[in-house]
């Protein structure tokens, strides 16, 4: 089980701001923060700017199009007809409920790049020093990158929570963040290794126990091409499970070897025990299709109960690469509650 996942690298980020005009932002921070992050890294990387990258000679190896459209390479085996994989990236906003930030006050966000992507981190770096200098949200407010900080693994200690992988009760410590780079210095220090999901800080032991899954961000899943409101765990596994599958191979460079029809399969086992999950309502503006978009999803809390012991490496996976579309703007995050 743990082979299946041994190639599967990913690096996390926070990024630290700091407002110098005052900035407004919409309800969902996330759309703000990538649709400014796209409109910038274009300026910053594009060779030919007059083009759409679907029709550019250069989209199988220009930088802007790997990270933000993310086309299947012409050799693909996986979504030859699909337009994009995808995209190598999460940026997950903050969640605090403040829209409006002054002069001086702070705006954090975090960044999970994946596989090939965490090579490319020094553009996501410029190019909010630039974004910047741009302005971003309602009247273009300008801010500073003051700091990013490299965010290593949770740990779990005996005590109260979720059993370990020797069946002893565990609790969560902190998350390491060491600093790499300041806004100041301008100087990038040397990023510390790739965290690899088989070395997973969440392992449980495979026993039948009961999930407790809190969703933080609007989760938007489909079943049978609809999207769902109604979730079922084998819907929320079958989503999360190919999200894992297409960015191992598209980003870490391995088709993930799994019984896929078997775990289907035992999913449909899994039942729900108590559900408060709401539907949340949400709008963002599309810049590149100039309307106005809405994107509803679940919010909420859910448990499941049954034999879980075989989906438990990509449950921990999911809480830091997110499931559901919409992912690489911070929609679809959520965490395994002790």
């Amino acid at each position: 089980m743990e082979s299946s996942l041994q190639n599967f690298k990913f690096a996390r980020f926070q990024f630290s701001l700091k407002a110098l005009a005052c900035l407004n932002l919409p309800e969902y921070k996330g759309s703000a923060l990538r649709g400014g992050f796209g409109h910038a890294f274009k300026k910053v990387v594009c060779a030919l700017r007059t083009k759409e990258c679907p029709d550019c000679l250069l989209k199988e190896k220009c930088i802007y199009s790997y990270i933000f459209e993310t086309p299947p390479p012409s050799n693909s085996r996986l979504m030859r007809k699909y337009p994009s994989a995808p995209h190598p990236f999460v940026l997950l906003p903050p969640l605090e409920d403040d829209r409006t930030y002054e002069p001086g006050e702070k705006l954090e966000f975090q960044l999970t790049l994946i596989g090939k992507a965490i090579d490319y981190l020094p553009y996501f770096i410029y190019t909010f020093e630039e974004l910047g200098k741009m302005g971003l949200g309602k009247g273009r407010g300008k801010f500073s990158l003051e700091e990013v900080k490299s965010i290593g693994e949770r740990t779990r200690v005996k005590g109260e929570g979720a059993r370990s992988a020797t069946g002893e009760r565990c609790k969560e410590r902190g998350e390491g963040r060491e600093s790499i780079y300041s806004g100041k210095e301008k100087i990038l220090r040397q990023l510390p290794a790739p965290l690899r999901s088989d070395l997973s800080p969440l392992t449980y032991h495979p026993t039948p126990i009961t999930l407790h899954l809190l969703f933080l961000t609007p989760t938007r899943l489909k079943f049978e091409g609809e999207l769902t409101s109604d979730l079922k765990f084998h819907i929320f596994f079958r989503n999360l499970l190919r999200r894992i599958s297409l960015l191992s191979y598209f980003h870490c460079g391995e088709e993930l070897k799994v019984d896929f029809r078997g775990l289907i399969k035992d999913s449909e086992a899994i039942q729900i025990k108590d559900s408060h999950l709401r539907w949340h309502d949400w709008e963002r503006y599309s810049a590149r299709q100039d309307t106005r978009m809405k994107l509803g999803g679940f919010i909420g809390r859910i448990d499941f109960s049954g034999d879980l012991s075989d989906f438990w490496p990509y449950l921990s996976l999911g809480e830091f690469i997110h499931v559901g579309k919409g992912s690489s703007f911070g929609l679809g995050k959520y965490e395994i509650l002790s």
